[in-house]
């Protein structure tokens, strides 16, 4: 997509998330209440499908502008499962299966289904076999740190059934699913910082905003760092899956899940340290962002598991393939 149509789609996407999301929506949807009338805009704009070809009805957008698109999610904490269901058509498009109307659920895997319960059709991933059960296919689970309604999937006979080209490996589903939620965090991060450094300006202590104080500053200077970090990890991870395919972006994918999820872990250590107690209270906003950097920092493989991946690769390759490997990446030479 070109640089002047991703901001066009960005700009409408940002103006959908600040007219109809908010705290009290979210708070809603911890409740159990679908967002339906913001599902219907987001709809009528193409965003469920904008990652499914064109020549099968969608935008046919790249995986660089869906992280764009997710941090914008992030930043708002949407309540809409807008992101699992991208990737859910996406996956059955390549599959060479045509996407239904409606919400379509994710199950990868044994994970929960976020909002299985109002899946229009369950998109089920098992390696390279993609299969879409008629909807919703779930019974109701425990909702985790976010709070939202998540479902386990309970599959029947798929009505349509097939098999990912090699380029999206046999875990298309978890890496689709971990770029998802780095660009999340990501978006979310910037989010609570700016939030803690508002607060800090504006909450006086000894006749002073807190934010004047050295060891404060040093706080939320240390969060910039972890918010930078975190938009370039999820950037990059987006444009290496454009480049090499989601197969291909392993190792960015990883990477980026891994050091997104460390960011996850300090940045909501601490806003929630600049805040004190009031960031835990029903009242405040800041909890419900850092419940759902807790929730996408375990969802689809928590560090430790990309970490892991990242280790075994390397060693399987073997010394003297590392270097050329790091540095190949951003030519298409590397291979992970």
């Amino acid at each position: 997509m070109s640089d002047d149509l991703r901001a066009i789609l960005l700009d409408q996407v940002e103006k959908l998330l600040s007219d109809a999301a908010g705290p009290d929506l979210l708070r809603a949807n911890e409740r159990g209440e679908w967002p339906a009338a913001l599902w219907e805009e987001a709809e009528a704009l193409g965003l469920p499908l904008a990652l499914v070809p064109e020549a099968m009805g969608g935008a046919g957008l790249g995986w660089g502008d869906a992280a764009a698109l997710w941090q914008l999610l992030g930043r708002h904490a949407s309540p809409l499962p807008l992101g699992e269901g991208m990737i859910a058509a996406a996956l059955l498009a390549a599959a060479g299966v045509a996407p239904r109307a409606g919400y379509l659920g994710l199950a990868v895997d044994t994970a929960p289904v976020v909002w299985g319960r109002r899946a229009a059709a369950l998109v089920q991933v098992m390696g390279e076999t993609v299969a879409l059960q008629p909807g919703p296919a779930t019974r109701q689970g425990r909702a985790g740190f976010a709070r939202e309604p998540a479902d386990a999937a309970a599959p029947g006979v798929p009505v349509a059934e097939g098999r990912l080209p090699p380029a999206y490996g046999p875990e298309a589903g978890m890496l689709a699913g971990a770029l998802l939620n780095a660009a999340r965090i990501a978006g979310a991060l910037e989010t609570v910082l700016a939030m803690t450094v508002d607060y800090a300006n504006t909450r006086k202590q000894f006749g002073r905003p807190i934010g004047g104080f050295q060891a404060v500053q040093q706080l939320l200077a240390r969060c910039a760092g972890e918010v930078a970090v975190a938009g370039v990890a999820a950037g990059q991870a987006g444009r290496a899956a454009d480049r090499h395919g989601l197969a291909g972006a392993t190792f960015e994918i990883a990477s980026a899940k891994v050091v997104c999820g460390e960011a996850a872990h300090a940045g909501a250590e601490i806003v929630h340290q600049v805040h004190a107690a009031i960031g835990f209270t029903d009242d405040h906003a800041l909890h419900l962002f850092t419940r759902r950097l807790w929730e996408w920092r375990d969802g689809f493989g928590a560090e430790r598991v990309w970490a892991r991946r990242i280790g075994e690769a390397a060693l399987a390759r073997g010394g003297a393939a590392l270097w050329p490997d790091l540095i190949t990446r951003d030519h298409g030479e590397g291979e992970q």
